[in-house]
């Protein structure tokens, strides 16, 4: 019933909104770069990182024209860091092809580099309040909830009828006024209430309609709820079973001459592309990681010391990077890629991989 829904969604998100830095502005550029940033990372951690970003990129041509190792060095810490790179490549597609203009159709936006269906939905509904729907892990979840719907929202058959229904809401709000924002309230901006709708459907996800113990008490359409009438609202929505768990092992070096550490630079097509890092390899799960480093340095594994290990996850990747300090005065290129020798200074300086930052701040501290 998105005509009832509606506007129920719209004065609840009046009052209830959060203050979030990027909701006091219509820019579909500092929009767009919120929603990037809060793919697959929380709010209270993308807050401190879209504030330095928009202080040092405060718009598309100062992201357009920033050297990539900047860019990644705002962006080191929030993971999966394609996504900064594809920002920037984007940056230069609005440039090059609409004269520095963040373009407000829709079709053109999702033309865009890492741009999906949901981003293109939320900048084209935030920014420019445009009938357009939204579907990301908050709105599945409450979405399944008021239809009760049942299997994985993921797959083919159900997720088109989610995006069906998002924009039966969103369009139901097209035809409304915007509820105000009462004072003393949060200097939240809106653009209209296609982007009140879809910010109330995300907010009401991520504060009331949550995975667990959903504070049904306190959300405003658990009435038109059929979870909630059922008294199961935990039980949607159904997701495929989790992925196997796979670990990884790495062996890395950590290699000093004369006050200088060797880095190597990924290569821009492999995962976490353009940054830089202590030079590694993967072993195989039966593999001596000493050994196989050993080998792959053309060293004895006497010059090898021992350090300790890290380990970090990645989606469904569990990483062991057993760690080593090269010894001796001989100095050795490892094969391929690039590498540079930095100073101490640098390495705060370049844009690290996480674990590899970790390293740093455990083992090149004094």
């Amino acid at each position: 019933m998105p005509g009832s829904i509606a506007p129920r969604l719209l004065d609840w998100f009046a009052g209830a909104a959060r203050d979030l830095p990027w909701r006091r502005t219509t820019d579909p550029y500092a929009i767009w770069v919120s929603e990037v940033m809060l793919q697959q990372t929380q709010v209270r951690t993308v807050i401190g990182y879209w504030e330095r970003w928009m202080a040092e990129l405060p718009d598309l041509q100062s992201l357009a024209n920033a050297p990539t190792d900047s860019v990644l060095k705002l962006w080191e810490g929030l993971g999966y860091y394609s996504r900064a790179r594809n920002l920037q490549r984007a940056a230069r597609q609005i440039v090059a092809e609409h004269q520095g203009v963040f373009p407000r159709d829709p079709d053109l936006i999702l033309a865009l580099p890492g741009i999906g269906r949901y981003t293109a939905g939320a900048i084209a509904s935030s920014a420019f309040n445009l009938p357009t729907p939204i579907l990301d892990g908050n709105v599945m979840r409450v979405l399944t909830r008021l239809g009760a719907i049942p299997g994985d929202p993921r797959q083919r058959e159900t997720n088109a009828r989610l995006w069906k229904e998002a924009l039966e809401l969103v369009v139901a709000a097209a035809a409304l006024a915007p509820a105000r924002i009462p004072p003393p309230g949060p200097p939240i901006r809106l653009a209209g209430p296609c982007s009140q709708l879809n910010q109330a459907l995300m907010e009401l996800g991520a504060t009331v309609c949550k995975p667990s113990n959903p504070d049904c008490a306190n959300c405003p359409v658990s009435s038109s709820c059929q979870a909630f009438a059922l008294g199961s609202p935990e039980h949607f929505p159904q997701k495929a079973a989790r992925p196997v768990v796979t670990p990884r092992i790495l062996a890395t070096v950590i290699w000093s001459h004369r006050r200088r550490w060797l880095l190597h630079r990924r290569s821009d097509d492999s995962v976490n592309g353009g940054f830089w890092e202590f030079p590694n390899i993967e072993c195989g799960p039966v593999a001596d990681p000493l050994s196989s480093l050993a080998r792959w340095l053309g060293v004895g594994s006497d010059r090898l010391e021992p350090l300790g290990q890290i380990r970090h996850s990645i989606t469904r990747y569990r990483f062991v990077q057993h760690l080593y300090c090269l010894t001796g005065d001989e100095v050795i290129t490892p094969p391929g890629g690039e590498v540079r020798w930095v100073t101490r200074s640098e390495l705060d300086s370049l844009p690290l991989t996480g674990a590899h930052r970790r390293l740093v701040a455990r083992y090149l501290t004094s």
